[in-house]
């Protein structure tokens, strides 16, 4: 069993009037998810709090051990159960948001990336659609988990040459997000994880104004707890032109259930041995 530490924090920036990011932290579940919404009118932070509340709710079910609870259809052979059941929980927010902004004219066109992370006994589950990063710092460097759904990083992995000579523009230009569309495709990452790893989730209102090797330096020099709030001030001392959202993980501790039961049981032969020979 995996012990996590973790904290985190929404700011609406120095240029939004409204936050359109939602966050969750469930220590409990070890579930961690940042949203990204998008839609005039509020329809963003609309699309954004479903997402988060969604996942939340059907991943509580199963945290429940209720006996009713069901797998969704949707499944991947190639992927753990619990990363099947965050894919479907994706895809359950999906259905939502993209059935209310059908009925809703207001929230028409609304929608939300979504970056969720679930730690499992001895793995990481990292899950996306979107482009808000989920950075791993292990030994001294960071890595990107999530896949960025844009046209610029799409068509980077194509041509890079054809890449360099797209608009800035493109680089915001999503190729998917939750909510608008009937069907998505979420990437998604089973990896071991180890003490002392550092998981970083953001909305692109961080990943814009500073750099992985910059939130690598932060997480280095700073406690846990600071490092979210330094690395919100620094978005927002260059400009804060959007929502500006951060999760900081770290793993603290591995529990291994038969280990754990092995030294119980050893407690317990030790105190009926020195009973039984005094």
């Amino acid at each position: 069993m995996l012990v996590i530490e973790s904290t985190g924090i929404s700011d609406v920036g120095r240029k939004r009037k409204g936050n359109e990011d939602a966050l969750l932290l469930d220590d409990s579940m070890n579930l961690f998810v940042v949203a990204d919404g998008m839609g005039g009118h509020k329809a963003g932070e609309v699309a954004s709090n479903i997402v988060v509340k969604t996942i939340h709710d059907y991943m509580k079910r199963f945290n429940d051990n209720s006996s009713e609870v069901e797998e969704l259809e949707d499944s991947d052979n190639s992927l753990s159960k619990y990363a099947n059941r965050l894919v479907s929980s994706i895809h359950l927010a999906n259905k939502g948001i993209y059935g209310l902004s059908q009925t809703n004219e207001s929230y028409q066109g609304m929608g939300s990336t979504v970056s969720a992370v679930l730690f499992t006994e001895e793995n990481l589950i990292a899950a996306n659609v979107g482009d808000s990063p989920i950075y791993l710092i292990h030994d001294g460097s960071i890595e990107l988990l999530s896949v960025p759904h844009t046209v610029l990083a799409e068509q980077a992995a194509i041509d890079p040459e054809g890449a360099r000579k797209l608009g800035p523009h493109f680089r915001h230009m999503l190729t998917q997000a939750v909510g608008i569309g009937l069907t998505l495709k979420p990437d998604v990452c089973e990896t071991p994880c180890f003490k002392g790893d550092i998981l970083v989730l953001s909305s692109d209102g961080l990943s814009d104004k500073v750099t992985p090797e910059e939130i690598l330096e932060t997480v280095k020099n700073e406690k846990l707890q600071k490092t979210c709030q330094a690395l919100v001030d620094l978005a927002n001392e260059r400009g804060g032109d959007d929502n500006v959202t951060v999760i900081v993980l770290k793993v603290k501790d591995k529990k291994n259930k038969k280990g754990a039961l092995r030294g119980l049981l050893s407690k317990i032969w030790n105190i009926v041995y020195n009973f039984s020979f005094k």
